[in-house]
């Protein structure tokens, strides 16, 4: 290709041969997995020499069972558990890495900033419906399917997003590429669940949360290199390896969830399984969708647990993708930063990410494990009341009008750039710590079968505001001032302040009436 033929077609080529790069690499990693997927499908009943008699529950007991999740190794249990935080990383970082291409889409189409905009809005209302479908289809197949076909479908929209010629093909592949792509956001505390014990569980949360938090912050750093130096359809093709290299690790990964597990089981040594209704192919159909649709709705309207959880986290990814519309304003309009300077700015956020996951961490180990070895040494079968993991909800609480605040008023007077980055790590810390805690608290209350339930309530939740928040965001900052319109949102936040205090004192009385108790 010369390099005296015009721009535009120098980037189509460039596009067309990354593309290609991109597929091959695609297809080779696939190639690779297929070979290593026949070696990995051995039952782990063969593998115990174990004499099943029975399929409708772990046999002999929970303890004992190799084929349970929970007694499998922990180099395993790290391997499944990289899956959810792989697909967390990469679902959020898909929206945010386009956002550093804003002026290129909106002169290329010939389109107003806020209409270049819709295709990052666009993706993140599809995460919010992906979840309504799969977490409850996840309860029904098993999780592994689920990944698995929701992968390729996110890569096949991906590469049309690529592709396209005009704004409106933009928004129509975006939106379902964010569709396709959100399930692995509604199954990651689930198989977290699967593979982890109750006691267990805080530290691969956080890291999972701190994932979900860490993607969005790395996509506008990435994106914005990627367009600067190339073009804004880079964005895409960097999404579409991700997803070449994410696949490659699901397609290796086991069943996790428990009823999918023994279902199996029962079918494959030819014994009795899991009681399991008989239905004609209309009550089916009738069945899922009252799994898949009306499940997770019902629990967002009857369980108070849910409900407020739903608002509290509802606003906090509002919060998170209304400043990633309106970061590159701020410093853009306030400090002078190029493209690549703003997208440094939200490294900010990801050391708060950071900040947050050692806190949870360390307060598992020092403070629920010893709990709960302390209880076991009267009771065996005891376990942490799910009240007690709120803990971090309330430090996050408090932090989170603190960074809101600080960052709006030391923007407002042009204070030293490094103090609202600083604000910035605030802000995600408590993010972090409110979002893992409503994670836990979720899975804690409602168990395996009903927490994915649970988690697509929260997700849809999340993201339909998350699709919200960026519509107005940049006109707020506009309009009222950086200052103001941070204010705003830090006294929205002091209102939810009460949540986590209010479910410690009362948590238990609550989870007694509810109709979705767990199975374990």
């Amino acid at each position: 290709m010369s390099n005296n033929e015009p721009a535009p077609e120098r980037i189509e080529a460039r596009c067309r041969r990354g593309t290609i790069l991109v597929l091959s690499l695609f297809t080779l990693t696939l190639s690779l997995s297929s070979h290593r997927l026949g070696a990995m499908l051995h039952t782990h009943d063969a593998e115990a020499g174990l004499q099943i008699k029975s399929a409708k529950d772990w046999y002999p007991n929970a303890t004992e069972d190799p084929g349970n999740p929970h007694n499998w190794s922990k180099r395993k249990r790290i391997f499944h558990t990289s899956i959810p935080i792989a697909v967390a990383f990469l679902c959020p970082f898909g929206s945010s890495v386009y956002t550093p291409g804003l002026s290129q889409v909106s002169q290329e189409f010939e389109v107003t900033r806020e209409v270049a905009l819709l295709p990052f809005v666009f993706y993140l209302l599809g995460l919010s419906f992906g979840p309504v479908i799969a977490a409850p289809m996840s309860e029904t197949f098993g999780r592994r399917i689920v990944y698995t076909i929701a992968l390729p479908i996110f890569a096949v929209f991906t590469i049309g997003a690529g592709f396209s010629r005009n704004i409106v093909s933009l928004i129509v592949c975006r939106f379902f590429a964010g569709t396709a792509s959100s399930p692995g956001l509604s199954l990651g505390s689930g198989t977290v669940a699967d593979v982890w014990r109750p006691h267990e569980r805080a530290v691969p949360m956080a890291i999972f949360v701190m994932s979900v938090q860490m993607g969005p912050a790395f996509g506008p750093l990435i994106g914005g290199f990627v367009t600067e130096n190339i073009s804004w359809r880079w964005t895409q093709w960097v999404i579409l390896f991700g997803i070449a290299i994410v696949l490659t690790i699901t397609l290796s990964m086991h069943e996790t969830y428990k009823m999918a597990i023994l279902q199996a089981r029962a079918k494959r040594l030819d014994i009795e399984g899991p009681p399991k209704e008989q239905r004609t192919t209309a009550q089916s159909i009738k069945f899922f969708a009252r799994q898949t649709l009306i499940r997770p709705m019902h629990m967002t309207f009857t369980e108070p647990i849910v409900t407020f959880f739903d608002i509290y986290t509802a606003f906090l990814f509002g919060l998170l993708n209304a400043f990633f519309a309106a970061f590159s304003w701020v410093f853009e309009n306030t400090y002078g930063f190029n493209l690549g300077a703003v997208g440094l700015t939200y490294l900010g956020q990801a050391v708060g990410s950071i900040i947050g996951c050692t806190v949870i961490i360390y307060t598992s180990k020092v403070v629920w494990v010893k709990e709960t070895h302390r209880m076991k040494e009267t009771n065996p079968n005891a376990r942490l009341p799910p009240e007690r993991k709120l803990i971090i909800a309330k430090m996050g609480a408090i932090l989170l009008p603190i960074g809101l605040f600080w960052y709006g008023w030391s923007a407002q007077y042009k204070v030293h750039w490094i103090s609202p980055v600083i604000a910035e790590g605030f802000f995600s810390c408590a993010n972090i710590l409110i979002f893992t805690c409503a994670l836990i608290f979720l899975q804690d209350c409602y168990g395996a079968k009903y927490g994915a339930s649970a988690a697509s309530s929260n997700t849809f939740a999340r993201y339909l505001t998350a699709f919200a928040f960026p519509l107005f965001a940049i006109q707020m900052f506009e309009g009222v001032g950086t200052g103001w319109a941070c204010s705003i949102l830090g006294f929205f936040s002091i209102l939810l302040i009460p949540i986590p205090f209010l479910f410690d004192r009362y948590g238990e009385r609550i989870r007694q009436k509810s109709k979705y108790q767990p199975d374990e």
